[in-house]
């Protein structure tokens, strides 16, 4: 943490948020322009505390994304300069591959989909695999047929992220933690952003606060077209005499209409098997078990219009969810379609995680990364996963942006 003097220096560019995406974006921009002074802020004692530090370390290939968005080109991309760094940087990695496992006839015509989107998407060694190759790859796995993409793999974010803050340290950005935007003042020739009784003045922001990042834009007068809601992701870890049962990672077919990618296993970096997440609405942004609730929080989701648009559309959904959440043999019957020798006492409760899920007023979960600008700042509204994968390339499209938008020179 740096101290109260440097809080009140004048610096051209500030991020808020030193999650993975706000690390790289200021990465990016601070090696494309290095005379830069610059600053990130995050209210956390450490880095990486929240979606970064909690998702299930999986370098996506680029499957599901659909050709020509974001999202499809920026993990394509990113997964190439993220394995790049990791080698850079002697952080581990694996690609362990995966399969998505069609369990009926009803699920070819998505299973077919997945596989035009990602050929288009230049996905490289995917191939349609018979029930016979599913069970060569993965001996426990049940299923009609499956998606085989083998350069699919795991690494562990935090680690990358550290590494991340260690080069912008190295090169003289500031990194402030403990810092908790209160407010932020338009000047004349800048911003003013304040945390308590500290300040710091900056020319220009970019807010990558994930779960609060449509809070940092209303606290500028940015009037967004999403607001965030909460969806907490629970996982159970396989016990450690069952992981054999898993040799890398093991995905259903999802819901086309859902950006959720279903219940599925993931062997980590650390060699442990996670099963999970499902996607449950949380009652706080932040909001890791049931009981984590914020009121003001909730009555915010509750009092947006989006949300009831978007309930009225997924209440079955919802409701299964919430079913599977409370109940652990619900849980495992989801795992059993996958692989149907998991019993539920393999399962071990395990940690969770929060989606920052951006929803418009029309109730419409949004399903690409989501980049607003306003007058002297960048704001990133949407960046669930693949934005881990893709966060080097996510870096790179935000520095380019704030280039031209902020006339850097």
């Amino acid at each position: 943490m740096v101290g109260r003097e440097m809080r009140q220096e004048k610096y051209d560019v500030v991020v808020v948020g030193a999650g993975i995406v706000g690390l790289a974006s200021a990465r990016m921009l601070q090696r494309r322009q290095p005379a830069l002074r610059m600053a990130i802020l995050e209210k956390e004692s450490q880095i990486a505390c929240h979606q970064t530090g909690h998702n299930s370390g999986v370098i996506h290939s680029g499957i599901y994304y659909k050709p020509d968005s974001l999202k499809a080109r920026l993990c394509i991309e990113g997964a190439k300069l993220l394995t790049e760094y990791c080698d850079d940087h002697n952080i581990r990695f694996e690609r362990c591959g995966k399969v998505i496992v069609a369990t009926s006839e009803q699920e070819m015509p998505a299973l077919d989909e997945l596989y035009h989107r990602g050929t288009g998407n230049g996905v490289p060694g995917l191939r349609h695999v018979s029930d016979k190759e599913l069970r060569e790859i993965e001996p426990y796995a049940a299923g009609i047929a499956a998606l085989h993409s083998p350069h699919t793999g795991i690494v562990d974010y935090r680690a990358v992220a550290r590494a991340i803050a260690g080069d912008l340290q190295a090169d003289g950005v500031d990194l402030l933690t403990g810092f908790q935007v209160n407010a932020i003042t338009s000047l004349p020739d800048g911003l003013r952003i304040t945390s308590g009784s500290d300040s710091v003045y900056t020319s220009y922001l970019l807010n990558c606060a994930g779960l609060y990042s449509d809070v940092i834009a209303r606290k500028m007068g940015v009037p967004t077209h999403v607001r965030i809601i909460p969806f907490r992701g629970e996982y159970y870890t396989l016990r450690p005499d069952r992981a054999s049962l898993v040799r890398g990672l093991i995905y259903p077919v999802p819901d086309p209409d859902l950006p959720f990618l279903g219940v599925h296993f993931t062997r980590t970096i650390h060699g442990r098997v996670e099963a999970g997440p499902n996607a449950v609405l949380a009652f706080a942004r932040e909001g890791y078990s049931h009981r984590a609730i914020r009121p003001d929080e909730m009555l915010g989701t509750l009092a947006y219009p989006g949300f009831w648009r978007m309930a009225g559309r997924f209440w079955r959904s919802g409701l299964a969810e919430f079913r599977r959440s409370l109940s652990k043999p619900e849980f495992t019957r989801s795992l059993q379609r996958l692989v149907p020798d998991v019993e539920s006492q393999d399962l071990l409760r395990g940690g969770a995680g929060v989606r920052a899920q951006a929803v418009s007023i029309d109730g419409r979960l949004a399903d690409d990364f989501a980049v607003q600008e306003s007058l002297r700042a960048i704001h990133v509204l949407n960046a669930p996963s693949p934005a881990a994968t893709a966060s080097l390339a996510i870096g790179d499209y935000i520095a380019e942006r704030a280039i031209h938008a902020f006339e850097l020179r």
